[in-house]
């Protein structure tokens, strides 16, 4: 028996040497029992060291207390020359290995190396024995009040055993609980830490001198009737002394509790396993500033080491650096303080600079010569060597993941990996292996839905570090690029419709594997990043990431490794392509390769693709100013998605077909696609497009002059997309609300609609303010989303009286949507421009760029329109005559 390590000190860095915790108050110690034993042999220390084989000042300098902790070798020797056997010899040899300090002298009055046959009454003794006072943790009262309550609970003889990584808090936990159960164990509260290669005996015997007897048969009699507890700290240097002995005291001391502490489980009858997890770290979304960090634990502990080195408060440059510093920890206690330590130096940004990437070279700096540095990497290399090769195998392969991944993920990482019982994990089951990585706190399991499973980053680098060095590291990417390829094929199915929002949900939790597996397979396996992410454009553009997505399809298209790949699988990313390139108005860039897929698709007979990509060349002519082709890829998805009977498709191209009803002047024909379109949405259950149907009605509606019902139906839809979660369209609905207040003379309601588009995300470009009119420079910055809020600034202005404010404003609108797709919302623009510029030349120069546009995208104006120019002085002009009315 011994101290405990430095990496299992207790998480607040106190030191959990119950020995010197003994020596502090008092009680004998191997220098003491030593010359007591000499001097009853009758020896003297020159006798004492010739029998021995040592050198007499060896002998002085063990009486003198000047060697604490003497070699195994030399202590057997002398026991060996002082003629001790049995529980002598064993208590000898405890003593001078310093498990726990002998205790002084019973009640009794007999000395501790030989006391009575029987034990002492219990009364007069203490209720803690070799237990240093436990300070004051971080974090963990929950886990001390349900360990306190497990313990209790139990039944007799029962043994808790807390096990976990070095330096994760499982000796100060076990002191706290102590603590706590003190009351309640009338029989005392005593503690031991084990040693390497300590024999049973050695185990049994500093059990016993912790509890106040000499020998190890009195421990029983001492116990007998009173309920005690014992810790068991570091089981895992003698883990078969440590579990031999605990089954001999489950028969011989019923009354007795034990609470264990060690990287492993002992393996004996009756044992609870508890696995002692990281402090709770701040997560992604727990903001920057300090007090929102610092309510996590890891964030806690890590202040009050940090103010240990550092007097200054911390910086609110610092903060966010915190919080990801402490992520990257892992919420780990020795992480958290060895990092810590470095602000005697580093400031944190510079701390996350330094060791971000590579934690595991955290380590501490030797207090003496005699001390060792213990490292991140040694602590979890202590635990990892008590992995079979087979479990040591499976946390290589599962360091592959980036974030939490479910069972299913995990089971085909480890398809072929032997697992505890020898059966390969991918034809028995994978919970057995799992479970004994979570016993170990290698892996953590956290929340209830499918990914909850976690390796910490200390544990993942390190078992990356092993990979490479075993020359894995390209076969387990390529195997974690293939899982989540075929994860992707799975869920691009569910990306449409009803199922959307779930389909996304499910592609960001796995968003990092996703990402990684793509940024692998690139380089080393080709065919298999082409596949993963001709399966991602949608997830990519409903989530904002076309540009970065269209340039992976592109990289991979481009890829001369992926020319012999699968044809469909070709034309699908060529879709994806179009798709993505839409989102920023580059969509005729990509028409060829579209133009390809469709040629593809009606080749092999693949309907699905054949009409995803009439659908998407819909759009991209639109966008380009081909609306007669455009319109003629809508029908034509119409016609096939009929002939196919596939509902939603129907639905869709109805949907893709009202705007070129608007288009053209035709709002009467808008509301019978639009009311079909809600129809067939019903009757597939696609809430989302029934959505975006009620915001196309509320559009119609408003260009109808119907300004109150385009006000209802827009906030419905509002509403419903916000349920959704697709801001974008939602974004577009509340510019449609916001214009159909303002047209309606509702200007205090419109202005609330129009303060809430101005509530951007982070980092969104600022507008122009209203106070000062729009700022030019400002102007040329916008992107074409803000031309909805220059539209509504123009028309309160316009309602207000102040005609060249609202020039100015549609002036900023016009200019906005000219970068856009939609001609329309252009045209509308300049209407309002022509009707409030008062200088004829300019008016004249508006009313013929609205021509230019009306031609450009084949738009009728509507008669409301026409209306408002006509009393500002004219109609736009067609070719240099007047545009007919229609």
């Amino acid at each position: 028996m011994t101290l405990p390590d430095h990496d299992d000190c207790d998480p607040n860095g106190q030191s959990t040497d119950p020995s010197a915790q003994g020596r502090d108050q008092g009680v004998a110690g191997f220098d003491e029992l030593l010359r007591q034993r000499r001097l009853a042999a009758g020896l003297t220390q020159a006798d004492l060291a010739a029998r021995a084989g040592i050198g007499v000042r060896t002998v002085r300098d063990l009486e003198r207390g000047r060697s604490s902790r003497p070699q195994r070798t030399t202590v057997a020797l002398l026991a060996t020359a002082l003629g001790l056997t049995g529980a002598d010899r064993d208590t000898f040899l405890v003593a001078a290995r310093g498990a726990t300090a002998l205790p002084a002298p019973t009640a009794s009055g007999a000395p501790a190396d030989g006391g009575p046959t029987t034990a002492p009454t219990p009364e007069p003794v203490p209720h803690t024995f070799g237990l240093p006072a436990p300070v004051k943790l971080i974090g963990r009262d929950t886990d001390v009040a349900e360990l306190a309550d497990l313990i209790t609970a139990g039944p007799a003889a029962g043994i808790v055993n807390l096990v976990g990584l070095a330096g994760v808090g499982k000796t100060g936990l076990a002191l706290a609980v102590g603590e706590r159960l003190g009351a309640a164990h009338p029989g005392g509260v005593a503690g031991i830490v084990v040693t390497e290669e300590s024999s049973p005996g050695e185990v049994l015997a500093a059990i016993a001198t912790v509890f106040g007897v000499g020998r190890s048969a009195d421990l029983a009699a001492r116990l007998a009737g009173a309920p005690a507890l014992l810790v068991v700290d570091a089981v895992e240097r003698a883990p078969d002394a440590v579990a031999e002995t605990l089954r001999s005291l489950a028969t011989s001391t019923p009354t007795l509790r034990i609470l264990a502490t060690g990287r492993h489980p002992v393996g004996v009858p009756g044992e609870r396993v508890w696995p002692v997890a990281p402090l709770e770290v701040p997560p992604v979304e727990a903001g920057t500033d300090l007090a929102s960090v610092a309510r996590y634990p890891a964030a806690v502990l890590f202040l009050a080491r940090l103010r240990q080195v550092r007097r200054d408060p911390l910086d609110p440059g610092e903060v966010r650096a915190l919080a990801d510093l402490v992520r990257r920890l892992g919420g780990l206690p020795l992480a958290l303080e060895l990092a810590a330590a470095r602000g005697r130096v580093l400031d944190l940004n510079e701390m996350l600079d330094r060791y971000g990437d590579r934690v595991l070279d955290l380590a501490s700096r030797p207090a003496t010569r005699e001390a060792v540095a213990v490292s991140l990497r040694d602590a979890v290399a202590a635990s990892y060597r008590l992995l079979e090769p087979g479990e040591q195998a499976a946390l290589r392969r599962l360091s592959a993941f980036r974030n939490r991944w479910s069972v299913e993920l995990g089971e085909a990482m480890l398809a072929d990996v032997s697992g505890p019982d020898g059966q390969p994990v991918g034809t028995a089951d994978q919970v057995p292996l799992l479970d004994r990585l979570v016993a170990l706190g290698l892996l953590s399991v956290r929340g209830s839905g499918p990914y909850r499973f976690r390796l910490l980053d200390v544990v993942r680098d390190f078992a990356v570090e092993q990979a490479a060095a075993m020359g894995e590291t390209t076969a387990i990417r390529r195997r974690h690029a293939t899982i989540f390829a075929r994860l992707a094929g799975r869920i691009a199915g569910e990306l449409s419709g009803a199922n959307l929002p779930a389909g996304v949900g499910r592609l960001d939790e796995v968003s990092s594997d996703l990402s990684a597996a793509l940024a692998h397979s690139a380089n080393d396996d080709p065919h298999t990043a082409l596949f993963l992410a001709s399966r991602l454009p949608r997830w990519w553009r409903f989530r904002g990431r076309d540009v970065a997505g269209r340039q992976w399809l592109r990289r991979v298209l481009d890829d001369p490794r992926t020319a012999d790949a699968d044809p469909t699988t070709r034309a699908w990313a060529k879709v994806g392509l179009g798709q993505l390139a839409a989102e920023h108005h580059a969509g005729r860039q990509e028409l060829p390769a579209v133009q390809e897929a469709l040629a593809t698709f009606q080749e092999v007979g693949d309907v699905p693709g054949e009409l995803a990509a009439h659908t998407i060349l819909c759009r991209v002519w639109t966008a380009a100013g081909g609306y007669d082709r455009a319109r003629r890829h809508g029908e034509a998805v119409l016609a096939l998605a009929n002939r196919s009977g596939r509902v939603r498709d129907l639905a869709v191209a109805q949907n893709n077909l009202t705007w070129h009803e608007i288009r053209v002047g035709d709002l009467r024909a808008a509301r019978r696609r639009l009311a079909a379109v809600d129809q067939l949405a019903a009757q597939c259950g696609d809430d989302r497009l029934r959505a975006l149907t009620v915001a196309n009605l509320a559009e119609v509606a408003r260009l109808d002059g119907r300004y109150a019902d385009a006000v209802t139906l827009g906030r419905r839809a509002s509403a419903a997309l916000a349920e959704l979660g697709d801001p974008g369209h939602r974004r577009r609905v509340l510019g449609t609300v916001g214009l159909a207040l303002a047209q309606d003379d509702r200007l205090d309601e419109a202005s609330a609609v129009l303060a809430e588009l101005r509530a951007r995300p982070a980092g969104a470009l600022a507008e122009p303010g209203p106070a000062d009119g729009p700022d030019p420079a400002a102007i040329r910055e916008l992107p074409p989303g803000y031309g909805a809020c220059a539209s509504i600034e123009a028309t309160i202005a316009l309602r207000r009286g102040d005609r060249e404010l609202a020039a100015e404003w549609y002036a900023v609108a016009a200019r906005t949507y000219a970068s856009g797709h939609d001609l329309r919302d252009v045209a509308e623009a300049l209407v309002g421009l022509v009707a409030t510029t008062d200088d004829p030349p300019e008016r004249t120069a508006v009313r013929d760029r609205l021509a230019a546009v009306c031609v450009e995208g084949g738009i009728t104006l509507l008669p409301g329109e026409r209306a408002l120019i006509r009393s500002s002085g004219g109609v736009p002009r067609r070719n240099g005559t007047a545009a007919p009315a229609q």
